[in-house]
Order: C-alpha cells, then structure tokens, then sequence
C-alpha cells in the first residue's frame, strides 16, 4: 500500500488586489526541470515545516525564503506562514549572493499586504 504523506502546509500564491499572482507568473516563465525542482522544494517545506537551512532562511520577522538549487544557478522563493498555509510572496533567480534590496522590498511589501488582507 502506498504511504499517504500528510501536508503540514498548504501552498497558497500571494495575490494581488487586481487579482495577478506574480509567483505562479514566474513559474510559468521556468522550463520544466526548473519547475519540478522548484516544486519539490516547496514540498519538502510543506511536509517537514518548521525546517531551517540549508532548506529554508529566515530573511525577516515573518518572512523567509525556500532555498532553491536549479542546474547552473540559484532560486529562491520568499514566503510567510499564514495560520497552516505557506504564502509563496516573491519568487526570483539570484544573479548575486546577496539577496537583491529590490526582491526583500517587494517581499516585504506582498507580506504586508498579506497581513492587510487577513486582518479584513
């Protein structure tokens, strides 16, 4: 009999107010290799949540990333915790090794909107 792995979280992508999900818009944009391994990542955060490195980074108060390796570069994917879903907020190719100031604003920003949205 197969084994039934139980979700600690489920995904939901972050939406905006004119109703766009840019973290879906960016997986579309990824071959499908990337968006397999991208996908497998996020389960594994799902399944064993709390996780930390080297899976997932704490970046702010309520906001981390899923650490992503992909063939010759480096993914990530900035989420929060919403009660038992994980909110994916931002996702992005690292060009550097630095997180980019312009991905943390934007992640921030989602995030508030995020906690806007669930105080409605």
């Amino acid at each position: 009999m197969p084994t039934t792995i139980k979700l600690v979280l489920t995904v939901r992508f972050f939406r905006s107010t004119a109703g766009a999900e840019p973290v879906r818009d960016w997986l579309r944009e990824l071959d499908a290799v990337d968006r397999k391994l991208i996908g497998e990542d996020v389960k594994t955060v799902q399944i064993g949540w709390p996780l930390e490195m080297p899976w997932v980074r704490k970046m702010a108060k309520d906001l981390s990333e899923v650490r992503i390796s992909l063939p010759r570069r480096i993914a990530r994917i900035m989420f929060t915790i919403v009660g038992s879903k994980i909110v994916l907020l931002h996702g992005f190719v690292k060009k550097s090794q630095a997180t980019p100031q312009e991905d943390m604003d934007l992640a921030k920003d989602r995030l508030k909107q995020v906690r806007k949205a669930e105080k409605a």
